[in-house]
């Protein structure tokens, strides 16, 4: 049945309308952004198995390739080319706000954009987010890739991109493609030597965050790691 034919307060776009976005699914809202779905199948029906096709994952949707959107039956490379430009606008909004407002003051904005980065990424990364004195975003630098070792990252070039970037701050970030969070001990002691290293360039390490699926980021800050 098409969603035209459903009944008036069922249909998404109306209830965003009377409701609010947060009251939609994240199907619903896909099938407002879709608008139409193919033969036998409504918007909402295609934004479901778009879904599916990506774990039920929007941190998966999220980084997905152009060909692996456009591979979804009924997508195709223009719809696919619609969702990757709207995604990236989410991305660079996300950027923009740190950049201009106290960064670390609103941990949840961080969170979210290293979620947007990180979370679905197959191969290690170890990122900073050189800040200024007033805590907003200078740049993210990716410093490090592949399979992330106490000894594959280097404090030195660390500190070298601090200077670079005149910073006066960062927040270091990695991703756990295993899904699990917890700081390994060897996570442990690269942030204290790391913490140490910056330190002498009177730099500050503000956090740590690690990155694992679609689960909330972890904060060494918060679990008293730093």
């Amino acid at each position: 049945m098409a969603i035209t034919d459903w009944p008036e307060g069922e249909r998404p776009r109306e209830r965003l309308l009377a409701h609010g976005a947060e009251a939609l699914s994240d199907a619903e809202l896909l099938a407002i952004y879709l608008r139409v779905g193919v033969r036998g199948k409504s918007a909402v029906d295609l934004a479901r198995e778009l879904l599916l096709c990506f774990e039920g994952s929007l941190s998966a949707l999220v980084e997905a390739s152009l060909e692996e959107l456009a591979s979804v039956s009924g997508i195709g490379m223009a719809k696919a080319a619609q969702l990757k430009a709207s995604f990236e606008l989410a991305r660079r909004a996300l950027a923009r706000e740190m950049s201009t407002r106290d960064s670390f003051s609103s941990p949840g904005k961080v969170r979210d954009w290293l979620r947007l980065k990180l979370a679905t990424r197959q191969n290690e990364v170890f990122m900073a987010l050189w800040l200024d004195a007033q805590n907003r975003l200078i740049k993210s630098d990716e410093l490090f890739s592949g399979t992330l070792t106490q000894t594959s990252v280097y404090p030195r070039e660390v500190v070298k991109a601090a200077l670079a970037n005149n910073a006066a701050a960062v927040i270091l970030a990695h991703n756990h493609p295993s899904g699990i969070a917890e700081p390994s001990a060897a996570d442990e002691m690269l942030t204290q030597n790391l913490k140490a290293a910056l330190a002498l360039v009177d730099v500050k390490v503000l956090d740590h965050f690690i990155v694992a699926g679609t689960g909330v980021p972890l904060s060494f800050a918060e679990r008293g790691l730093l």
